[in-house]
């Protein structure tokens, strides 16, 4: 189940964008007669559980990490789909990929052939496109509304944050945020993607806000290399060798 208040939040994004409760229960009701079966979610668990991660977003920092995620390749990496494409082209897999369809379709279905968990999210926009969860061999369902069948809600609103909400619900011990500026300026790899500027900054604004929450309920440790985020400590990369402590990753 979503985390508590999660209800409220959800509430208040139906307000502010003008979205329709209904129409995400429809697209929700419609992946999970698409879905073939219902994911264990102890595999996907047992990437995350007491485990430090890396939530990696398309923010305009990505591409000074890339070397980053390349030298730490034993950190479960935790992506939001706008970045899918820039890690296909640097051959890093994620381990962990949560969508709502409208990043780049080829990489979305390289990714999903390959032993990648795909959380693939339903709402009101994105009906025309849930077909393409035929495509991924592990597959978990997602919604903001009520849980259902084989459809969860881990809590979080766009991409990023989502990938936040999902490392907090399986009890992540340390969430560390790589490109995920929430900023004023957009990275090129969701450029591709922005049929309104105006409307991206004002997701990326709440998607901050929400992270704030979260990092209030502190059972796990949040930090981020990118724009400061109130509750994530603000760190640099070559801080990460002292919190990722592993004798045997180097």
């Amino acid at each position: 189940m979503a985390v508590v208040g999660w209800e409220k939040k959800y509430s208040a994004i139906l307000k502010e964008f003008g979205y329709s409760k209904k129409s995400d229960l429809k697209s929700a009701k419609l992946l999970n007669s698409l879905l073939k079966s219902n994911f264990p979610l102890n595999q996907l668990q047992s990437k995350v559980i007491g485990q430090d991660v890396f939530v990696i977003g398309a923010g305009p920092s990505l591409q000074s990490c890339l070397s980053i995620l390349k030298r730490f390749s034993h950190i479960t990496k935790i992506v939001a789909d706008g970045a899918a494409l820039a890690l296909i082209e640097n051959k890093i897999v994620p381990d962990i990929l949560v969508t709502d369809l409208d990043g780049d379709e080829k990489s979305l279905k390289k990714i999903g052939k390959g032993k990648t968990i795909m959380v693939v999210h339903a709402h009101g926009d994105n009906v025309d496109k849930l077909e393409l969860v035929s495509k991924f061999k592990n597959c978990i369902g997602t919604t903001q509304t009520k849980e259902f069948g084989k459809i969860h809600n881990f809590g979080g609103f766009t991409d990023g944050d989502r990938c936040v909400f999902l490392a907090k619900h399986f009890k992540a011990k340390k969430i560390i945020l790589l490109g995920m500026d929430f900023g004023n300026k957009i990275g090129k790899y969701s450029k591709s993607k922005i049929k309104s500027r105006k409307i991206k900054i004002k997701k990326l604004r709440r998607g901050k806000k929400l992270l704030e929450w979260i990092a209030s309920k502190n059972s796990s440790e949040f930090y981020t290399t990118s724009k400061p985020i109130k509750g994530f400590k603000k760190i640099h990369y070559n801080e990460l060798d002292r919190i990722l402590v592993d004798e045997n990753a180097f």
